[in-house]
């Protein structure tokens, strides 16, 4: 959800986060449609750090630049193959479905504030279980595996 906190607009629709290097590099690159926002968060507040590149874009796209205190220092509806930079230097970067900009009524100045969906990484279960016969125990200060004795005894 993005929240445009100055004009108390809102677009329910899904925020993803560009948190690292290989995320920041992809963005939205590639994509055949784009029905979520993402956050870029940008190691440094820069007009060339903030600065994007439309190549490998298949569609327009609503882009929002942020300062370090998440007010809008520019927008733009950017089209596929083309170079983009900030009239100021930005920390943050919303890319998003066109309409964005829109739906909250972006203007330079407003103040934007987002909720992430939550990225719920669970678990892939291992195919082999663990033997009933292994017990963990301490040995000599530390912590093993055996396999337990007939006795049914580990390490102790």
């Amino acid at each position: 959800m993005l929240i445009n906190e100055t004009k108390k607009k809102v677009w329910h629709g899904e925020v993803r986060l560009a948190d690292t290097f290989l995320k920041r590099a992809v963005g939205l690159m590639f994509k055949p449609s784009i029905d979520y926002a993402l956050v870029f968060l940008l190691p440094a507040e820069t007009r060339m750090n903030a600065s994007i590149h439309m190549f490998f874009m298949f569609r327009s796209i609503d882009v929002l630049f942020l300062d370090s205190s998440r007010r809008v220092v520019d927008f733009k509806l950017a089209k596929p193959w083309r170079v983009y930079a900030p009239a100021e230097a930005a920390r943050y970067i919303i890319e998003g479905p066109v309409g964005i900009i829109r739906a909250l009524h972006v203007e330079v100045g407003d103040e934007i504030r987002w909720v992430a969906t939550r990225d719920e990484k669970r678990p892939i279960p291992s195919p082999l279980g663990i033997p009933k016969d292994l017990k963990f125990g301490q040995a000599n200060g530390s912590i093993g595996l055996s396999q337990a004795k007939s006795g049914g005894e580990g390490l102790n």
